[in-house]
């Protein structure tokens, strides 16, 4: 399956694609957005409980599609 969120404008949509641990996680971090994703560091993301390396692809490819990157 392809992590793709595409043209969706909702904010969380990116969420969707995620294990409902690594969902979670964020959410009670307060990184709803890809933008506000994109203000961690890989590290810093890895360190939330119910994140784990199989995350971070996906992850990537949803900062990569906004033209972002983790800081």
């Amino acid at each position: 399956m392809k992590a793709s969120y595409g043209k969706h404008k909702d904010e969380a949509a990116f969420l969707a694609l995620l294990s409902a641990p690594a969902r979670r996680a964020l959410l009670h971090a307060g990184i709803t957005t890809v933008e506000r994703l994109s203000t961690y560091t890989e590290k810093d993301i890895l360190q939330l409980h119910g994140i784990g390396p199989a995350s971070l692809p996906t992850l990537r490819t949803c900062l990569e599609e906004e033209g972002l990157s983790f800081t």
